[in-house]
């Protein structure tokens, strides 16, 4: 399991005041308003940060760190990742998953067929699409929906899926 999640991108500068701009890599935007940390990874090394300020524009985060007070000290970090650890991770609800858990899960059909793994999750909007490849590299696109995803077994490392008509089409 990963210990650590990707929330957004420093896109750019923000003012002189050593504010960023972040895209947003996490469904759910509103969620920097409760981050207190965030880890940068600028390449060569992570520092932890403490956020200062949070405010929205348009579909950025402008987020303003405690440690750093003018734009010289922030213009370096355009295009680094800022994550979040587990412990600051938003709280899941029943039946949810952090996608990057959910990565190189084992994928079996409800008959028992082995389909492959779990390669990547499509965001769609409506819903999710799993993403699973078998060896040969054949992808299969399963809608992340009850009707289709059966089972999610964490500790097995396994997701159980009803192949409905013409998935494989």
């Amino acid at each position: 399991m990963e210990d650590r999640f990707q929330v957004g991108i420093i896109t750019g500068t923000h003012g002189i005041a050593g504010e960023v701009k972040v895209f947003p890599t996490t469904d759910d935007s509103s969620r920097f308003r409760k981050l207190k940390q965030v880890i940068l990874d600028t390449g060569s090394e992570e520092l932890e940060l403490e956020v200062a300020r949070v405010r929205f524009s348009k579909q950025m985060v402008i987020l303003k760190f405690r440690e750093f007070q003018n734009i010289n000290e922030v213009e370096c970090f355009r295009g680094k990742s800022l994550y979040v650890t587990r412990e600051n991770a938003v709280k899941l609800e029943k039946d949810e998953y952090f996608i990057a858990d959910l990565i190189g899960m084992k994928v079996v059909s409800t008959d028992g067929e082995d389909l492959g793994i779990l390669k990547d999750v499509m965001q769609t909007g409506a819903n999710d699409v799993y993403i699973a490849a078998d060896p040969g590299g054949t992808e299969l696109l399963l809608p992340a929906i009850h009707d289709c995803v059966r089972k999610i077994d964490m500790d097995q490392g396994v997701i159980t899926v009803f192949l409905m008509p013409g998935l494989r089409d």
